[in-house]
C-alpha cells in the first residue's frame, strides 16, 4: 500500500520522539510512537529508559479512548513478549487501534515479526517499511547488539586538513573548533562508554565526560593501560568518585606501587591479559565490556588504539572532524597508522557530510 505524505510526516515525528532517549535506553531500542484519530495527533510518546514504559504504551495512555479506530505510527515493531514491561502488541489490540504503520521489523529473536503477526490476527491493518533505512540508522546500535552479541564501536577522529592529530609525540594539540566540540559531547552522550589508550591520558589529561548537555547520561570511561602507567593525579582518577571509570590492566605487567597508588580510589581496575608486545586483544576488550552491560563504545584515541580498531575491523561507524589547518610534515602525527587495507583501502558506505562551524564533519559506516 502506498503511504501518504501525512504518513511520512507522522513517521518523522516518531523518529524525533525516539531520538529523545538516545544514550539512555540501552539495551533497549530507541522508539517513538504517535496515535492519530480523524487526522489529528491524539497521543504521542517515547521510550525514555530501560525499564520505563515503552513508547506505544505512553502514546496510547495519552490518547485514551480516542485511540479506538485510529492509526498508531511507530518506528519499530511492537514487542509481543513480557520483559520488564508487558507486551505492547496486546495493549495496541486492547486500545482498539484499527491501523498500525511501522518503519521496520524488530530483529530481536524474541519479537522478529511476532508482534505484527499478533496484530494481524486481531484484525488490525499493518503496514511495514515506511522510511525503513532511516529507522535502521536510528537504531543501528541496537540492531548490531542483537545480531552480533557485541558492542557497537564508533571511532572519532579529529585531524587537520593534512591528516595530523598533534604537533608532535606527547603534545596536546587543540584541533577541532567549538561547534565540533559540542558535537563530540553529543557523541559521548549517545554511547555507553568512551575508550582511550593510556598515552592519550598522559598527553592530554582528558576528563572524557559529557558537558553542555542537560540531563545527559555519563558514559563509562575506559582506559587501556596494560602496565598501569596512568598518573594517579590525573583528571580521570581524581573524578572517578563522580563518573564511572574502568582501567584495564595486565596484572603480569603492573607493579605493586601502581596498584597501591590507584587502589584507594573509586575507579574499577579490571584485569585482562596482554600479548608479548604488551597489547590487549581488542576483541576480548569488547567482549568484556559487553558482559558488563556496555552496548556501545566511542573510541577517542589515540593513534595506536584507533589504528588497531580499524585493522581488526572492529569499527562500525566513523566520525571524522577535519579542521581547516595545516601542520606540515616536520614531526606532526597522522591520525592512523597501517591498517592493513592494502592498495584498495578501507571502503566507507552511507557517507554523510556537513560543515561543523569552520570544520568539516563526515560520518560513515565501515562494516
Amino acid at each position: 500500500m502506498m503511504n501518504s505524505e501525512f504518513d511520512r510526516k507522522m513517521m518523522e515525528c516518531c523518529f524525533e520522539l525516539a531520538a529523545e532517549g538516545a544514550g539512555r535506553t540501552a539495551p533497549n531500542p530507541l522508539v517513538g510512537a504517535v496515535v492519530v484519530a480523524r487526522g489529528e495527533i491524539v497521543g504521542q510518546g517515547s521510550h525514555r529508559a530501560a525499564g520505563k514504559p515503552h513508547a506505544e504504551l505512553v502514546a496510547l495512555h495519552r490518547a485514551g479512548p480516542r485511540a479506538a479506530g485510529g492509526t498508531l505510527y511507530l518506528n519499530l515493531e511492537p514487542c509481543s513478549h513480557t520483559g520488564r514491561t508487558p507486551p505492547c502488541a496486546e495493549a495496541v489490540i486492547e486500545a482498539g487501534v484499527a491501523r498500525v504503520v511501522a518503519a521496520m521489523r524488530d530483529p530481536n529473536p524474541l519479537v522478529k515479526g511476532r508482534g505484527f503477526a499478533r496484530l494481524r490476527r486481531a484484525g488490525i491493518e499493518v503496514e511495514v517499511g515506511l522510511l525503513a533505512d532511516r529507522a535502521r540508522r536510528l537504531n543501528e546500535i541496537f540492531i548490531h547488539n542483537v545480531l552480533t552479541d557485541s558492542p557497537f564501536v564508533s571511532l572519532k577522529l579529529a585531524q587537520t586538513l593534512d591528516g595530523k592529530i598533534a604537533e608532535g609525540p606527547g603534545l596536546r594539540t587543540q584541533i577541532s573548533g567549538r561547534d565540533s566540540l559540542r558535537l563530540a559531547h553529543g557523541l559521548r552522550a549517545r554511547h555507553g562508554a568512551v575508550l582511550v589508550g593510556v598515552p592519550t591520558v598522559i598527553a592530554d589529561d582528558p576528563l572524557l565526560t559529557v558537558r553542555g548537555i542537560r540531563g545527559a547520561q555519563q558514559p563509562v570511561r575506559v582506559v587501556l593501560d596494560p602496565s598501569l602507567r596512568i598518573p594517579s593525579l590525573c583528571k580521570l582518577v581524581a573524578s572517578s568518585d563522580r563518573y564511572p571509570t574502568f582501567i584495564l590492566f595486565d596484572p603480569e605487567r603492573a607493579g605493586r606501587p601502581q596498584l597501591t597508588a590507584l587502589g584507594g580510589g573509586n575507579l574499577e581496575l579490571v584485569e585482562l591479559g596482554s600479548n608479548s608486545e604488551g597489547l590487549f586483544d581488542l576483541h576480548k576488550v569488547g567482549k568484556l565490556l559487553y558482559q558488563r552491560g556496555i552496548t556501545s563504545v566511542l573510541v577517542e584515541g589515540g593513534r595506536r588504539v584507533a589504528t588497531a580498531c580499524l585493522r581488526e575491523h572492529l569499527v562500525q561507524r566513523l566520525h571524522l572532524f577535519i579542521s581547516p589547518r595545516l601542520l606540515g610534515e616536520d614531526g606532526p602525527l597522522h591520525g592512523i597508522g597501517d591498517i592493513g587495507a592494502g592498495r584498495s583501502g578501507l571502503a566507507l558506505r552511507d557517507v554523510e557530510q556537513r560543515l561543523s562551524g569552520e570544520d568539516f564533519y563526515l560520518t560513515a559506516r565501515l562494516d
